[in-house]
């Protein structure tokens, strides 16, 4: 027999909102059964929202989520799905890595004005 969760049990469990929930819905992302008003999430209905939440915590966008999730319905099935989650994580990564460089510039060269600012007052003669 199947196991069904709620989705009070499901969004206690993984600390979202019902709209949360219904918005992965909308967008095909998962499909729960309907009984009524109510919303039945079957497990692998809960190990795809697992799987939607750590997509998200490592910044993937919902397209690229679903993306990966229809390459594993398709041939070549797994084997594909996860070549595309590498390649999609190396480019997560590299875009990561890129802000860091940009972010340390921008420090930098706060440091730069900021120390300039400070030696201009210096030469004025107003104390900071």
């Amino acid at each position: 027999m199947d196991k069904y969760y709620s989705i009070t049990e499901l969004t206690r469990e993984f600390g979202v909102s019902t709209r949360t929930l219904r918005f992965y819905e909308d967008e095909g992302l998962i499909h729960p059964e309907r009984r009524g008003r109510t919303r039945l999430f079957r497990a692998t209905d809960r190990r795809l929202i697992q799987e939607i939440l750590r997509g998200r915590r490592i910044g993937f966008t919902i397209a690229e989520i679903r993306e990966i999730i229809q390459v594993y319905k398709e041939p070549p099935g797994e084997m594909g799905q996860l070549k595309l989650l590498m390649k999609r994580i190396d480019e997560k990564r590299e875009d990561l890595r890129q802000k860091r460089k940009d972010i340390d510039e921008t420090l930098a060269e706060l440091d730069n004005v900021e120390e300039a600012c400070l030696t201009r007052l210096a030469e004025i003669g107003v104390g900071t």
